[in-house]
C-alpha cells in the first residue's frame, strides 16, 4: 500500500503508538492526522484548560513527527467527514485509530468505518493505545458478563492478563508533500470562551516523559506511604498526560513494575483503576449520565451551597483547599478528590452530576471515564461495595493533613492559623480566627448526615 492514515485521538505521542506504528508498517508513506471536532465543542467537553493543555501536546507531537522527517496533519470539522476527505486527497487505503470507550467514541469508529468502506477504504481500530489492558481482554466467567462491577476481583484478572511489549519510537515519519499541513491551533482556537487555570502543566508528550521520568526516580518508591499525603503531594501528577496519551499507559506499567516495590505496586494499582473505569463505560455507555446502580436518590439543590463548593467557600477549609486548587491548577490531589466529592454528595446531598461537571469544566485530566465513574462511586450510585459511606472533612483533615499544612497552602485567609487549629476555624476566637473573611460552615455535618441518611432510608 502507498499511503494510510494515521489518525491521532486520545494517544498524542510517537513512543509506544502502535496506531502509528501499524500504519508505517502496512504502507511506505503515512498521514498523520488530527481533526480538531467541532462535536466535542458542541458537547460542552473543550474546556479551557483542557484545550490549553490539548493545544500545546499538539505543538509537542507536531515537533516529535519533525524530528522523523514527517509533521502533523491538522484539520477542523466532522472527524469522519473530514478524514474521509484526507484519505480521498491522499489516495490512502486504510486509516488506522485507537480504539475508544465512551458512547462518543465508539459511534464515531462506527459512523468513520462505514464511510471509508463507501468509499473501498478500511478502518483499522487498535486495541491497548488508550489503556493498558483493552476492557474486553478481562471477562468475569459466567454468560452475558461483559465486564467487572467490582475492582478487587478485576485487578486480579488483569495482573494475569499482563501487558504488551512496548515499541520502540519510529525512527522515519514519510509523509506525502502534497498534503497541506494545516494550522496548529492554539487554546483560544480551541476553546474561544474562558480563561484557563493560572498554574496548568504543560501539555505534551516530552514534559510528561520528563515529569515521569523525574519522579519515578524520586517519588514511585515513596508512593505507598505518601499517596494520601495531601500537603506531601507525593502523587505522580501524571494524569493529563495519561489522558490525553502523552505517555502510554502499558509504558508507564512496564517501568513502574520494573522499578519494584511497594510504591511501584500501589502506584500499578491506580493505573489499574484507571483500566477498571474504562471497562465499565465500555460495557456500560450511559455510566457517563445515568446511576450505575439507581440508589431511588431524591437529590435536593441549594444554590447558595453549590455556589460555596464550587468556590471554596463551604467553611470546611480542608474541602475548601481542595476546591481552590482546581481552581488555580485545573488539577486536584486524588484524595482530596474524593473528600470535596464526598461532602457535595453524602453531606449537602447534591446530585453527583453536579459535581461531575464541574469537574469537567476545569480538570486537565477530565476523563469522562474517571471523572463520572470515580464521582458515581463516591456517591454511592457506581461500584463501590459500600455505597453509604461518608467521608467526614474533619476526620479526613486529621489523617491526611495533620498539621494543616495544606490547608494554609490554598486557604490564604486561615495562613496564620497554626497546627491542626485551621481545620476548625470556628472555634477560634480573638485575633488568630482568621485574617480575612473565611466564612462559617455551610452546614453542621451532623445535619448533612441526616440529610443522607433520611433518603436513603437509614434512619
Amino acid at each position: 500500500m502507498d499511503v494510510a492514515v494515521c489518525l491521532f485521538s486520545s494517544d498524542l505521542r510517537v513512543h509506544d503508538q502502535p496506531v502509528l506504528r501499524a500504519a508505517l508498517r502496512s504502507a511506505r508513506r503515512v498521514v498523520p492526522l488530527f481533526v480538531v471536532d467541532r462535536g466535542v465543542a458542541d458537547a460542552g467537553f473543550m474546556a479551557p484548560n483542557r484545550a490549553a493543555f490539548l493545544a500545546g501536546s499538539l505543538a509537542a507531537l507536531d515537533a516529535g513527527l519533525r524530528e522523523r522527517g514527517g509533521r502533523l496533519v491538522i484539520r477542523t470539522g466532522d472527524v469522519v467527514a473530514e478524514t474521509r476527505r484526507l484519505a480521498a486527497e491522499a489516495g490512502a487505503g486504510e486509516v488506522h485509530l485507537a480504539a475508544g470507550v465512551s458512547g462518543y467514541a465508539l459511534r464515531r469508529e462506527r459512523r468513520l468505518a462505514d464511510g471509508l468502506a463507501e468509499d473501498g477504504r478500511t478502518l483499522v481500530v487498535h486495541d491497548a493505545v488508550i489503556t493498558a489492558v483493552p476492557p474486553g481482554a478481562v471477562l468475569p466467567s459466567g454468560p452475558g458478563r461483559d465486564h467487572f462491577a467490582v475492582f478487587t476481583p478485576y485487578f486480579r484478572r488483569w495482573q494475569a492478563e499482563g501487558v504488551r511489549a512496548v515499541l520502540a519510537a519510529p525512527r522515519s515519519v514519510p509523509v506525502p508533500d502534497a498534503v497541506r499541513s494545516g494550522t496548529l491551533p492554539s487554546a483560544r482556537d480551541l476553546c474561544p470562551d474562558g480563561t484557563p487555570s493560572p498554574a496548568l502543566p504543560e501539555g505534551g508528550e516530552p514534559a510528561g516523559r520528563r515529569r515521569f521520568g523525574n519522579w519515578q526516580r524520586s517519588g514511585l518508591a515513596g508512593y505507598q506511604d505518601g499517596q494520601d499525603d495531601l500537603a506531601g503531594d507525593a502523587t505522580s501528577r501524571l494524569s493529563p498526560y495519561l489522558h490525553f496519551g502523552c505517555l502510554s499507559p502499558v509504558e508507564v506499567v512496564h517501568k513502574a513494575t520494573g522499578h519494584g516495590g511497594a510504591g511501584a505496586e500501589a502506584f500499578v494499582r491506580q493505573l489499574a483503576w484507571r483500566d477498571f473505569h474504562h471497562q465499565v463505560l465500555a460495557a456500560r455507555h450511559d455510566a457517563a449520565h445515568a446511576d450505575y446502580r439507581a440508589r431511588h436518590d431524591r437529590w435536593r439543590y441549594d444554590e447558595a451551597e453549590v455556589t460555596a463548593w464550587k468556590e471554596g467557600r463551604t467553611g470546611y477549609p480542608v474541602v475548601d483547599a481542595g476546591m481552590r486548587q482546581l481552581l488555580h491548577e485545573g488539577w486536584m490531589h486524588n484524595r482530596a478528590r474524593m473528600l470535596v466529592a464526598s461532602f457535595l454528595t453524602k453531606t449537602l446531598y447534591v446530585d453527583w452530576r453536579v459535581g461531575a461537571r464541574h469537574f469537567l469544566d476545569l480538570l486537565v485530566d477530565g476523563d469522562v471515564a474517571n471523572n463520572q465513574l470515580n464521582w458515581q462511586w463516591m456517591a454511592g450510585t457506581g461500584t463501590d461495595t459500600r455505597p453509604n459511606r461518608v467521608l467526614n472533612p474533619l476526620v479526613q483533615a486529621r489523617r491526611f493533613d495533620p498539621e494543616g499544612a495544606y490547608v494554609r497552602r490554598w486557604v490564604p485567609e486561615l495562613a496564620g492559623v497554626e497546627g491542626a487549629a485551621v481545620h476548625r476555624p470556628w472555634l477560634l476566637t480573638g485575633p488568630g480566627r482568621a485574617a480575612g473573611d473565611y466564612p462559617e460552615p455551610v452546614v453542621d455535618l451532623s445535619e448533612g448526615l441526616l440529610r443522607f441518611k433520611r433518603a436513603r432510608g437509614q434512619e
